[in-house]
């Protein structure tokens, strides 16, 4: 049975956002973050790697919560689903994916921006919402002015966030988790240095409130 996003979005105060260039790199990424206490991972749907990785990591790892990342449109969450994904995540909200995530069986994150979209995602059913690009939507001040009319729902703030920014997100009472890509970046990832992902992993665990 698939935990329900709140599950999964509290189980690692912070989500990697990751883009994979080589299926190959899905398990040792996976086994170094799960080492430093982080079980939750987006994979973005943005490299043709993508959804292998997906499907690598849930054989490997079934304790992990993965995540397709970079959803836009419907035919990308049923290609998720199919991989083996237990969430899904997008940087929007169109109507059509709205509508196909609101029927499907995957708990899905969808991104907004502004009151309106964060009205239309709720009038949808969403009670977890993604606040993309955070930073440049507004970041923290943005997040406690749409904590008074918007109370029941909750959020995870991505883009713009590093580990220098991320525990006074994490302090306010609407965010669950906060998105980054610190934790998994290319430099690393080429190198296959996953001893210090894990260790970037350990950090981001110590930031649970």
């Amino acid at each position: 049975m698939t935990p329900g996003l709140e599950a999964i979005l509290r189980a690692s105060p912070v989500m990697p956002v990751i883009a994979l260039e080589h299926a190959d790199q899905a398990l040792p990424l996976a086994e170094a973050l799960l080492a430093g206490g982080i079980p939750t991972l987006e994979i973005t749907l943005r490299t043709p790697a993508a959804l292998e990785a997906i499907r690598r990591i849930r054989r490997a790892f079934p304790q992990a919560h993965v995540g397709a990342g970079t959803v836009t449109t419907p035919e990308a969450l049923r290609q998720a689903e199919e991989a083996g994904a237990t969430f899904a995540v997008s940087p929007g909200l169109p109507r059509p994916l709205l509508e196909a995530a609101a029927r499907g069986p995957l708990p899905f994150l969808p991104g907004v921006m502004t009151p309106t979209e964060v009205m239309t995602a709720a009038a949808a059913g969403f009670t977890h919402l993604k606040l993309f690009p955070a930073e440049q939507a507004g970041g923290l001040g943005m997040l406690k002015a749409l904590a008074g009319p918007f109370r029941d729902l909750r959020f995870c703030p991505t883009g713009g966030i590093g580990p220098e920014t991320a525990r006074a997100y994490l302090a306010l009472p609407n965010v669950v988790c906060v998105g980054g890509s610190w934790l998994a970046p290319p430099s690393l990832l080429d190198a296959g240095d996953w001893k210090a992902i894990t260790h970037l992993a350990r950090q981001a665990a110590a930031l649970a409130p």
